[in-house]
């Protein structure tokens, strides 16, 4: 279960945080892979921590010959047994440290995978509601966080809690009033504790939320600084900046402030606890209980807890601010987990946002009834389709679209008609506030692919760029995809051909060609539909028939729903959907909605007013 976070001051619907609960049941899920590595490091560090015991008796023995006066010899075997401990609990504590490391490792990066597999399942307009900062808090400030403890907190908490309870075991066994004598310093430990443990949650979750707005802040004014500038916003960005940046540090100034008095609280029980074994142990030699050796040995058992005491409830710091981290993680992937069983699935495909496509989408329904079906011969089937991005902001209004198989559709309307938000709902990018959607189910190809004019070129060559659609495809198939979309010719001439290092500190592609790059991909992937989200608005280049005639070429023989950035798309089309304020107001082919001195025939006169349009 996760709940919601909200900053005080923002209206930002910030991404949930889930419950201790589920936080707790999201880490077992995680370790219990790798049950063997964790119940063996436990293991080895056991043995580690019981043989360490042996250096207190020891130490007493050697008191004890030297009170009582025996020759020098006798201290021998005591001497090498110390130094045999001493080896041992060295190596033991060595090899159980590194199988516990190891595992804590092993369960982030597992967590690390889960969360980006997840965040790139996110619905855009529930990223857009939670602004790029808290996103971005998460991957970088929260994952920071989980590592840091896995690896510095999590294999001193063992070593600790073991130490403290085999400790108290030893004590037991030598006489159980050193024990109870220990024990006055639980209660005061206990409270510490408590008293830290109920501040520092609310306090560190509040701090890594006031650390996302105080990024995403920082990501809008640096982002847009053009328009602030443009429109003399510095004070008023400068001045929120400030106030959020001064929330964080408040609340990084009240955590020091816990921490200091968490550290003189821990004080008060070691003075406590020292004294009783102290005192013990002077009443039980006085009456002959014990021997002096015995009580030196549990005062030296009881200071060497100071050290796996003071660190376990010390790392209660950072296991508190992991797990406000761990809590903000997994709110992540609770959230983006699809909530029903997929049929198809979307593959990357140039600027394409892949996300599972269900056979049946459906948002809340006004009504109840049979399953809707497919109509005969359809290939997409959208019914009564509306979404809103929040409260008061619809932007498709109860939408219906029968796409059927090979047709070609264009989706045209002036900016913010709502023709990208119905791409990408038909795409499977994003969920409908209401209404269905029937896609094609894949068999053994995806059903559906999205490509935007958001082109990403992924580092690496170009066939492992364009495999990224088709693993097992082959080289003469990558060729065959570039040839495709008219991209074949230029992919020979680069300096390496297919084996050129394309992306972030490779040979760098202009527009154009990164999207004859993600088109091929489209190819490849062969879905039974795609979806263009103005995919050629490079088109405007001095390669524009080039990119439309790879467009072309990429879609024939399968279903398209194209967004028209240019209306020789349309005019290509074996159908054009007007939409207007989230509404379809207009249906059918080019020549007839000309004809029909509509809306489409007034966005074609202001669109070709200076252009010499093809003819269809």
């Amino acid at each position: 279960m996760t709940t919601p976070s909200r900053p005080a001051d923002d209206s930002a619907e910030l991404l949930p945080v889930a419950t201790p609960a589920r936080t707790r049941a999201a880490l077992r899920a995680l370790i219990r892979p790798d049950r063997g590595l964790a119940l063996t490091g436990i293991g080895v560090l056991v043995a580690a921590t019981a043989v360490g015991l042996l250096v207190q008796p020891l130490l007493g023995r050697i008191v004890d010959i030297v009170a009582d006066g025996r020759p020098a010899g006798d201290l021998t075997l005591p001497v090498v047994l110390l130094v045999a401990v001493a080896a041992v609990q060295g190596v033991t504590t060595t090899i159980g440290l590194t199988r516990v490391a190891r595992l804590g490792e092993t369960v982030l990066a597992r967590l690390r995978e889960q969360f980006v597999e997840r965040a790139l399942d996110l619905p855009a307009d529930r990223l857009e509601r939670a602004g790029a900062g808290d996103l971005t808090a998460r991957v970088t400030g929260d994952v920071a966080r989980v590592a840091e403890a896995v690896r510095s907190a999590l294999p001193e908490m063992a070593r600790s809690v073991l130490a403290i309870l085999l400790t108290l075991g030893a004590l037991a066994l030598l006489d159980v009033r050193f024990l109870l004598a220990a024990l006055l310093a639980v209660p005061v430990q206990l409270l510490t504790a408590r008293w830290y443990v109920r501040r520092a949650l609310t306090l560190y979750a509040d701090q890594r939320i006031a650390n996302g707005a105080q990024q995403q802040q920082l990501l809008e004014t640096i982002g847009g600084a053009v328009t602030v500038r443009g429109h003399r916003l510095e004070r008023q960005h400068t001045e929120r900046g400030a106030g959020r940046s001064r929330k964080a540090v408040e609340l990084t100034m009240r955590s020091v402030n816990l921490v200091l008095g968490f550290y003189g609280r821990l004080h008060i029980a070691e003075y406590i606890g020292l004294a009783a074994v102290l005192i013990a142990g002077f009443w039980l030699v006085r009456d002959g209980a014990v021997s002096i050796g015995t009580a030196t040995a549990a005062a030296l058992y009881f200071h060497s807890l100071f050290g796996p005491v003071n660190a376990a409830l010390v790392l209660l710091d950072d296991a508190q601010s992991a797990a406000a981290g761990l809590a903000r993680l997994v709110g992540v992937t609770d959230l983006a987990r699809p909530a029903e069983p997929v049929a198809g699935k979307t593959e990357p495909a140039g600027g394409a946002e892949p996300a599972p496509v269900p056979h049946q989408r459906t948002g809340p329904q006004r009504k109840t009834g049979p399953q809707q079906r497919t109509a005969p011969g359809a290939a997409v089937v959208v019914d009564a389709v509306s979404h809103a991005y929040g409260p008061g902001r619809p932007v498709l209004h109860e939408v219906s679209l029968t796409l059927r198989p090979g047709e070609h559709v264009a989706l045209v309307g002036t900016s913010g008609a709502g023709k990208s938000t119905l791409a990408r709902i038909v795409a499977g990018v994003q969920q409908p506030t209401a209404g269905t959607v029937t896609a094609p189910a894949g068999a053994g190809e995806p059903s559906v692919v999205l490509v935007t004019q958001e082109v990403h070129v992924f580092t690496g060559s170009l066939a492992e760029d364009l495999r990224l659609a088709r693993p097992d495809a082959t080289d003469a198939e990558l060729r065959g995809a570039l040839s495709a979309v008219h991209a074949l010719d230029w992919a020979e001439a680069l300096p390496d051909g297919l084996d050129t290092v394309v992306g972030e500190g490779g040979h760098r592609l202009d527009p154009a060609r990164a999207q004859q790059l993600a088109l091929a991909r489209l190819v490849l992937a062969g879905p039974a539909l795609a979806v263009l989200d103005e995919a050629t608005a490079e088109a405007g280049s001095a390669g524009a028939r080039v990119l439309e005639r790879s467009a072309e070429a990429a879609l024939a023989g399968r279903t398209a729903l194209i967004v028209a950035h240019r209306l020789t798309q349309a005019v290509a089309a074996d159908r054009v959907v007007v939409l207007e304020a989230g509404r379809v107001v207009e249906s059918g082919p080019h020549d007839e909605l000309r004809a029909a001195d509509g809306p489409y025939a007034a966005l074609w006169r202001a669109w070709s007013g200076s252009r010499t349009a093809p003819h269809p």
